[in-house]
């Protein structure tokens, strides 16, 4: 088999698989193994699959610029904000991500709803300017235009004055071996120390995300209260995290 026609399979195994493990893929191919892992760094290296440690997942969609995001998953974002926004009850203070998720569920929210939301994204911050109820807070920093949300050390260090009841996280990929993940360090360490500002973290994950994942850890499911999505209850990924401990939130 040539190594064109290799690739080709590998791809067809994970989208068929969800998932390449390289020293099953090399047997089944009667290959060396090294060849495989070798064939794994050239598709990553073209943005076909997410390489980890023995193998490799499907890249997430989510990785796109912000603009193309704003056009994947539309339904299922909606779905997933809206059973987002339900957790937010009157007078909380509510940490709110960035993304394109979180942006849905300012469109979700009741418009008498009286809360605090404290956000680091400028675009979140103002669909929130129609909530007249609202209190609303921002995260300042550089501005981080993948995603439209502020990160660095001026935004961490004001995050740090937050306590939140709720934080609605938003991840690029979600998977029960890979973790909660994202696209940037400096974004996933933003992630985290808003985590730890509040006291339940729930992940907002449209269906495109789970199975998928992205270069840097977020969190781990068990360290999340749990994942928001309209992905298939039999979703073998999703089975996982339950049968480990997860918390899965269907969304209706």
């Amino acid at each position: 088999m040539l190594a064109a026609e290799r690739r080709d399979y590998l791809l067809t195994r994970l989208q068929a698989d969800g998932k390449l493990v390289a020293k099953d893929v090399a047997a089944e191919l009667g290959v060396a193994e090294d060849n495989i892992r070798r064939d794994l760094r050239e598709m990553a290296t073209a943005g076909l699959c997410q390489r980890v440690y023995g193998g490799a997942l499907p890249v997430s969609p989510a990785v796109a610029d912000y603009a193309t995001r704003t056009t994947v998953a539309a339904d299922g974002k909606e779905r997933v904000a809206r059973a987002a926004a339900a957790l937010i009850r009157p007078g909380a203070t509510v940490l709110l991500d960035g993304g394109t998720t979180a942006l849905a569920v300012t469109a979700a929210l009741p418009r008498d709803l009286a809360a605090t939301i404290v956000t680091h994204s400028p675009t979140v911050a103002a669909a929130l300017v129609s909530h007249p109820a609202v209190e609303v807070y921002v995260l300042g920093g550089r501005l981080f235009k993948h995603s439209a949300v502020t990160s660095g050390a001026a935004a961490a260090e004001a995050a740090q004055r937050v306590t939140a009841d709720l934080f609605l996280l938003g991840v690029t990929g979600v998977h029960d071996e890979a973790g909660l993940t994202t696209g940037d360090a400096d974004e996933a360490a933003m992630k985290r120390t808003l985590a730890a500002r509040a006291a339940d973290v729930f992940v907002l994950a449209s269906s495109e995300k789970i199975g998928a994942a992205s270069p840097f850890l977020v969190l781990r499911p068990a360290e999340v209260s749990g994942v928001i999505t309209d992905a298939p209850e039999d979703h073998p990924v999703l089975t996982r995290l339950r049968a480990a401990g997860t918390p899965i939130i269907q969304a209706p």
